[in-house]
């Protein structure tokens, strides 16, 4: 058996990764689907306050009341800041780090920063006017505006991710994550769906400042849209079983 805790990425909760749990815990593993502060059920928490550090916690929070060790940390998207930093902390807990569509960070370095000037800008136009100076609001999740990332997704599951999406407390992608000198030494695996492995390599060995950080992990391919938990989620169970095997 081996013990799951997955992290969704911005504006989902725990819910996202239901159909994954679910198919982890009928083969026999532990799964545990986190949801971080003023997500999902748990939107009342958020204020201008929540940022990286607490999202940090909230994962550690996990690990920690339940006592559990010999972890998979999973971390989808967004969830790359909160899973690398607990990992950073309680290396102790973790047995591998997955990152799904997503990579860790360097020191210092904030999630609003892997967007290109003219997004970040956009980014911050749209928390001022529209997200009360603190929050970025559920993107419209349109596959006409985004085909790429929205690839394999349902109405339903666009519908699902409107209707059941928070908004995103702007301090958790602001904020910047710091990191040890020298991170634990923690295995790693990347779960690669919207870009194929060969450019993660090429973007590795190019010296890219976050793509660097991927050059010496393990790599998988599951080709679909940036959301696998809905588009592929038989799939992307079973790669995470596979990786969990050692």
């Amino acid at each position: 058996m081996t013990t799951y805790v997955l992290v969704p990425g911005f504006w989902l909760g725990g819910w996202a990764w239901e159909e994954v749990a679910e198919r982890l815990r009928a083969a026999g593993h532990e799964a545990h689907a986190v949801t971080l502060t003023g997500q999902a059920d748990r939107a009342a928490e958020a204020t201008p306050e929540v940022g990286v550090e607490t999202h940090v916690a909230d994962v550690i929070a996990v690990l920690e009341r339940g006592d559990l060790r010999e972890v998979v940390l999973v971390a989808h998207s967004g969830g790359t800041t909160p899973v690398t930093g607990a990992a950073d902390r309680v290396p102790e807990r973790i047995a591998r780090i997955v990152y799904v569509d997503t990579g860790p960070l360097p020191d210092g370095m904030a999630q609003i920063e892997f967007n290109p000037p003219q997004v970040r800008a956009a980014i911050e136009r749209q928390v001022a006017v529209e997200g009360d100076g603190w929050k970025i609001p559920v993107p419209a999740f349109d596959p006409a505006e985004d085909p790429g990332n929205l690839s394999g997704l349902t109405e339903e599951h666009l519908r699902a991710m409107r209707e059941r999406g928070t908004p995103q407390p702007f301090g958790t992608a602001r904020e910047p994550l710091r990191r040890p000198a020298v991170p634990p030494a923690t295995p790693r695996t990347l779960i690669a769906c919207t870009f194929p492995l060969e450019q993660v390599k090429e973007l590795a060995s190019s010296g890219n400042r976050v793509f660097a950080l991927m050059a010496d992990m393990d790599m998988r391919s599951l080709p679909t849209g940036h959301w696998p938990m809905f588009s592929r989620p038989a799939e992307l169970a079973g790669l995470l079983e596979e990786i969990g095997r050692g």
